[in-house]
């Protein structure tokens, strides 16, 4: 674990921003909205909270916490931070989503990208995921966590409600989940396509420990995060609801889900760039 303060995570954080918005614009394809959002989150596990090894990286990540992304289309968030953690060199960056590079669209295993453990592109897949890894850890008497990051929309998927009955009922409680509760998804507002009800409750009654956070202020979820890790162990999984603002940091990607998968143009970028600092150079 580093031991990071607030200052250096929050210029991290600044720099991630802007990696994300290059990345989609270089290509004119990707997802800004929800990597923006998640920016505070990612950051923390990596930067903060997660016991992991980037220079030594191999799929089974014995002894180490392991993160799997659910949420495959934000993957410029998860690149960005993998790569300025050691991952791989920084201005592989350039690559995202070209033929034949290791940055795919959504994140998948068979180039090898170091940090990369699970193909996410297709949704609801990566909460069954954790839960097998995290059962190998008990079977390893392996200490480490699993932690999962699935988007709101994604909850609306069946396999998300199987895996969580699996979990609570065979007590999986070496892992922590997250929603990212933007409220925003691919086709509009969560409530417009499929109401999400009370997000708490039902987890709740699917035998969960929920926490909630809001995962735009690095403070609270560097806090939250080691109160869901002193959880562990007792029994119950444990389920963090994020609450975050799609497309934070870049004033006109807020408030609407129109930035979900839609890159900046040349003017939006100069306009998106200049609303974030550039703190460790860009790549």
């Amino acid at each position: 674990m580093h031991d990071t303060n607030l200052i250096e995570l929050s210029n991290f954080c600044s720099q991630v921003r802007r990696d994300i918005v290059r990345m989609v614009h270089a290509v004119a394809s990707g997802h800004p909205g929800g990597s923006l959002g998640c920016t505070e989150y990612i950051t923390a596990l990596y930067q903060s909270e997660m016991n992991h090894s980037a220079d030594k990286f191999d799929m089974d990540g014995k002894g180490e916490d392991l993160f799997f992304l659910s949420n495959g289309h934000i993957s410029p968030v998860l690149y960005s931070v993998l790569a300025r953690t050691g991952y791989f060199e920084v201005n592989e960056l350039n690559t995202f989503r070209k033929l034949n590079t290791r940055l795919q669209g959504h994140p998948t295993t068979h180039e090898g990208l170091p940090g990369v453990r699970i193909a996410s592109g297709s949704l609801g897949q990566g909460l069954s995921v954790g839960i097998g890894a995290a059962l190998t850890k008990k079977l390893n008497n392996d200490s480490g966590i699993i932690y999962t990051l699935h988007g709101d929309g994604e909850i609306q998927e069946g396999q998300i409600w199987e895996a969580a009955l699996y979990a609570a009922g065979n007590k999986v409680d070496n892992i922590i989940s997250c929603i990212d509760y933007n409220h925003k998804q691919i086709d509009g507002d969560i409530d417009d396509v499929l109401p999400l009800g009370d997000l708490k409750a039902k987890w709740e009654a699917f035998g969960w420990q929920v926490m909630e956070m809001d995962g735009n202020n690095m403070e609270q979820v560097i806090t939250t995060l080691r109160h869901a890790k002193a959880a562990t162990g007792k029994g119950f999984p444990i389920m963090i609801i994020m609450k975050t603002e799609m497309g934070k940091g870049v004033d006109f990607m807020m408030g609407t889900h129109k930035w979900h998968g839609s890159p900046p143009n040349d003017e939006q970028l100069k306009s998106a760039l200049s609303q974030l600092e550039e703190t460790l150079g860009d790549y």
